[in-house]
């Protein structure tokens, strides 16, 4: 068993399937990932990503997860979570053409279905992410490393943004300063600096997840997204609706700061939802609103947090927002005077970013490596990320 740990370590160049489920909550990201080194000098190949889709009764169980849910349910959906992203791992790995005994290991974030980070303020700072390791790595074979949110709250941290380390080692630029900015359910900018002790962080804000929720609650499911931005582009945003989303305590609060389902999901997508059914705004005006929303709240968080710090050289996009037309069309704009790319411009899709990133933590845990940034989290210190499964013996 060590020997087998110790060749793990040993290896400068792995192959590494990195998992996750956002916040979203539509299906399962994987990316099968070489990496040689480790730190700064690691150096990636992307070689193969795919998007798959959960099954419609772990989406429901989702969706029904609330406060009230049984030790039986969350027990049974972690592993019913577990087998899934155990299909999407060798899925990935036959449709790249690789031989399933030459992967070294799978750096799993799993599905968070709680977060309640010290900056709350309120009972035990905790997190939780379903998909059960043992199950990953008795399907597969392959060692699995997780609960990488775990350690750093241990340490008095947010458990998050944890992307930031891998954003440095894929992004930075000597005498760039730059800004790689995730909008996935959550929206989330790290700031990219020459030295890692100087990186930022914070999560800004919703991303996709309101405008979806709100589009699957009012259509009863049938639709999960707002595809192409369609209602988007035809609505309206309302200035008064936004002002008041955009008065939560949340946005002025200085980083170190993480937020999640617990402040943007499914409750407060529930009550915009109540808006359009009562006929004081319609869909489109309402989804065109979200969008506005994750515009000005990226925004606004630059300005009071990021902007007086320096010159930004450019942003770096990712995440399912880029899917989005109408969303990236008002972020162009809104930054007009600052390049604009996405992570497809430097070879990772924007939809793979978030499944590398957790690829590379699961290196940096096998290699030695702290995996957290103190002064992007608020931990005490930087600390190793991730469980270790150990595969098939």
């Amino acid at each position: 068993m060590l020997d087998k740990l110790k060749s793990l370590f040993d290896k400068k160049e792995k192959l590494i399937v990195g998992l996750i489920s956002g916040t979203s909550r539509d299906g399962i990201d994987a990316a099968l990932v070489k990496i040689r080194g480790s730190g700064g000098d690691t150096r990636i190949e992307l070689i193969e990503f795919i998007c798959v889709p959960y099954e419609e009764g772990i989406r429901e169980g989702l969706e029904a997860l609330t406060p009230q849910c049984s030790a039986a349910e969350i027990s049974m959906l972690n592993f019913l979570i577990g087998d899934a992203f155990a299909k999407a791992v060798l899925r990935v790995i036959d449709e790249s053409g690789t031989d399933r005994k030459l992967v070294d290991l799978i750096g799993s974030h799993g599905q968070t279905v709680y977060h309640n980070p010290p900056s709350r303020h309120e009972g035990t700072p905790s997190t939780l992410q379903l998909g059960e390791l043992d199950v990953i790595a008795e399907a597969t074979g392959v060692t699995t490393i997780g609960d990488f949110r775990t350690r750093d709250i241990a340490a008095g941290g947010e458990g998050a943004p944890l992307v930031p380390y891998a954003d440095y080692i894929l992004f930075m630029k000597p005498g760039d300063v730059r800004i790689a900015q995730n909008i996935g359910g959550i929206a989330n900018a790290s700031v990219i600096t020459e030295s890692v002790d100087e990186v930022t962080a914070f999560d800004t804000g919703p991303g996709n997840m309101l405008m979806d929720r709100v589009m699957s609650i009012s259509t009863s499911g049938r639709k999960q997204f707002d595809k192409d931005g369609e209602c988007a582009s035809r609505g309206k945003a309302d200035e008064k609706l936004l002002n008041e989303l955009l008065a939560d305590p949340y946005f002025m609060k200085p980083p170190p700061k993480s937020t999640g389902e617990e402040l943007f999901g499914m409750e407060r997508a529930s009550a915009l939802v109540s808006f359009v059914k009562r006929g004081e705004i319609s869909l489109d005006d309402m989804i065109a609103t979200l969008v506005e929303l994750t515009v000005k709240s990226i925004s606004l968080s630059y300005e009071r947090f990021i902007f007086p710090n320096g010159r930004i050289s450019e942003i770096i996009f990712s995440g399912g927002g880029c899917r989005n037309p109408v969303l990236m069309k008002r972020l162009r704009a809104e930054f007009n005077n600052i390049k604009c790319s996405t992570t497809d411009d430097y070879g990772i899709p924007s939809d793979a970013k978030e499944a590398v990133a957790f690829a590379i933590l699961a290196n940096e845990l096998v290699s030695g490596n702290p995996g957290n940034l103190a002064r992007v989290t608020g931990a005490s210190h930087r600390v190793p990320l991730g469980k270790i499964v150990l595969g098939g013996l």
